[in-house]
């Protein structure tokens, strides 16, 4: 009888306290200030530890199948939206599978390298058991940011993380450190894997628009290197065109295109305001 006596003045006190703070509030004068706010909502990493009652992993989990299922559509990548998104599940759990497949096959691969990676590091410290995060990350400093020192000791540590691929990933690293790295043929094989193995129809879509992006880049460097056997450097990808050596240049399916950087052709990387000096 004492314990229910007890609860009951517990309910009436926090309701009753309850009650007295909102007509206190009530009487407290408003500072409005008017506040644009852009793009879609991404609630922090703590606020979604309450939200969910503290199960960080419970928040990581339903957040990534949320990103996963309204980030992509028919229409393209919402590229800001999974950027912010998926940094907030990589804060709540590092070692979530989805999340790093998602930010390698669509930030990274689709010009958003730096946040890409960014969720590859927080994968690859985290899941010590499995060699993917630290592959995908070795082949995109190898690719994209020409580190091949760093890619070879990435390539090592999945060596050591995988049994059947062990002897495969070693020679990779070594390959990497005599920077005798096909990187292009190897990319468009490691991207085309991916695509041909998710069961995600709008996933495997995006996939595919890489895989041509890549194709597109592979063209365009083998008739760079033709040109400029018989010319000299190039100054313009134009001059591709002009001298016969493409019927035109290569679309981009994601519309970022190409350019000529330090001399050698590259993709366009995506510009997300107040992201690219992200650590």
């Amino acid at each position: 009888m004492s314990r229910r006596l007890w609860a009951l003045f517990s309910c009436l006190f926090f309701v009753a306290a309850f009650i007295l703070l909102g007509a206190w509030r009530a009487e407290q004068p408003m500072h409005l200030r008017a506040q644009i706010v852009s793009g879609r909502v991404v609630p922090n990493a703590p606020i979604l530890v309450v939200l969910y009652a503290g199960d960080r992993y419970l928040a990581a989990s339903l957040e990534a199948i949320r990103l996963s299922s309204t980030g992509i559509n028919y229409s393209g990548v919402d590229a800001d939206y999974l950027i912010r998104s998926q940094r907030v599940v990589a804060e709540l759990n590092s070692c979530h599978e989805d999340n790093y497949y998602l930010a390698n096959g669509l930030l990274t691969w689709g010009g958003a390298v730096q946040e890409g990676n960014h969720v590859l590091k927080a994968a690859m410290a985290c899941r010590f058991w499995d060699y993917v995060p630290a592959f995908f990350y070795g082949v995109n400093l190898a690719f994209f940011q020409r580190q091949y020192s760093d890619a070879s000791a990435v390539m090592v540590l999945a060596a050591e993380r995988s049994q059947e691929n062990s002897a495969t990933l070693r020679r990779l690293a070594i390959s990497l450190r005599a920077e005798g790295f096909a990187d292009e043929a190897l990319a468009l094989s490691y991207l085309t894997q991916q695509r041909d193995s998710t069961k995600e129809p709008s996933l495997r879509e995006m996939l595919d628009k890489r895989v041509v992006r890549l194709q597109g880049l592979i063209d365009l460097r083998a008739a760079q290197r033709r040109y400029e056997s018989i010319n000299g450097p190039l100054s313009d990808l134009q001059q591709l065109v002009f001298s016969g050596l493409l019927a035109e240049l290569p679309q981009d399916p994601l519309n970022l295109g190409y350019e000529l950087r330090d001399g050698l052709v590259e993709m366009k990387k995506l510009k997300i305001a107040g992201m690219e000096n992200q650590p």
